[in-house]
């Protein structure tokens, strides 16, 4: 079977046993010369926006610039982060990667600088953090939004001094990290509502790069959909000859508001259910909707995608599951637009198919 041209390299296919002979390689930015050689990560589309992107990430790799990735969930911001470390002169080093939303803020601190034995109860040795495993490397710190305002300070000053103190030690630690950061929120709006520092927000924003939505690539979905088609067939052992043109014709108009990480999950989903020799499956399930694109406004674009948040919060605004973290608003701020779009929180909230199916 033919390759697949990687965003750093050509490497062999995933399908060694002939499945989807018929399709087409899946292409990605062949011409982007700084950035062969490297075999890692892969990154599939040919877009404009997605070679806008990589051409920023070309240019930004060789230096040690802090970088600041930003976009919605799911659009392969962590792949970004690790395509400028794959590209930089610390690609032997270490990336190392920490999720500031997965870690419980009375942890985090202890996790990114490390701790002295007895800095804590439970603290029966010394444990090294992340900034000294990246040392060398890069550090990735996903979800930055999410940083406790009490450990800004000192991410501040470990980014400019390149030194850091452990949890309960003295001892200043010098380290050589190139950091790179990534949120879905909006942090000049969170500066403004005093939820961010400043100072460590005009640090990390040196470089910043936006991740474009899946909506803003519609012509990179077919790629996307075959590649995903030929990884799960090739780990299920399922014999696909190809995908239903209608099948990625009914993908492509849909929004997608989990981006690339939505559309890999629909395609697992539909490998496992296929049962026919084309690859086919059925758009509605995603939405409980058809997969009708019928245009629509702005506002009804607004208030679709909130009511469908709604849904999946159970109507629930405000707390760290509510609408309002999962939407990156401050809770005043989507009441506000809720009574704008008229939308009433003590309604049952229930999603006309045409504007779900058509969210912008």
């Amino acid at each position: 079977m033919s390759e697949k041209t990687s965003l750093a390299a050509e490497v062999p296919a995933i399908n060694n046993n002939a499945y989807f002979g018929s399709l087409s390689p899946a292409q990605i930015v062949p011409d982007d010369s700084k950035l062969i050689g490297r075999a890692f990560p892969r990154i599939i589309g040919n877009s404009t926006v997605l070679r806008r992107v990589l051409s920023l990430v070309r240019v930004v790799a060789p230096t040690d610039t802090t970088v600041l990735l930003q976009g919605e969930t799911g659009t392969g911001k962590e792949m970004i982060a690790e395509a400028i470390h794959e590209c930089s002169d610390r690609s032997n080093g270490p990336f190392v990667k920490v999720n500031c939303a997965a870690i419980p803020s009375g942890l985090l601190e202890s996790e990114l600088f490390g701790h002295e034995r007895g800095a804590y109860t439970g603290a029966l040795a010394r444990g090294v953090g992340r900034f000294e495993r990246a040392n060398k490397g890069t550090l990735f710190l996903d979800e930055i939004g999410d940083l406790p305002l009490e450990l800004q300070p000192k991410l501040l000053r470990v980014i400019q001094e390149k030194q850091f103190e452990r949890l309960g030690g003295t001892a200043t630690i010098r380290t050589d990290v190139r950091v790179i950061c990534a949120t879905h929120r909006d942090l000049p709006e969170m500066v403004e509502e005093r939820e961010f520092r400043a100072d460590l927000f005009y640090r990390l924003s040196v470089f910043p790069i936006e991740v474009p939505p899946l909506r803003e690539r519609p012509e990179d979905i077919r790629l996307l959909v075959r590649h995903f088609a030929m990884d799960y067939s090739d780990r299920m052992q399922k014999p696909f000859t190809d995908v239903a043109e209608e099948f990625i014709a009914a993908l492509a108009r849909h929004s997608w508001p989990g981006n690339v990480r939505e559309l890999q999950n629909f395609i697992e989903r539909s490998v496992i259910l296929s049962t026919d020799a084309i690859l086919n499956g059925s758009v509605s399930e995603l939405t409980g909707t058809s997969g009708s694109s019928a245009p629509v406004t702005l506002e009804d674009a607004e208030r679709s995608h909130i009511l469908q948040t709604l849904l999946r919060t159970q109507g629930v605004v405000g707390g760290p599951n509510g609408a309002a973290a999962r939407l990156g608003l401050k809770r005043t701020t989507l009441i506000s637009m809720m009574r704008r779009l008229g939308i009433n929180p003590g309604r049952s909230f229930a999603v006309p198919a045409r504007s779900v199916a058509s969210v912008a």
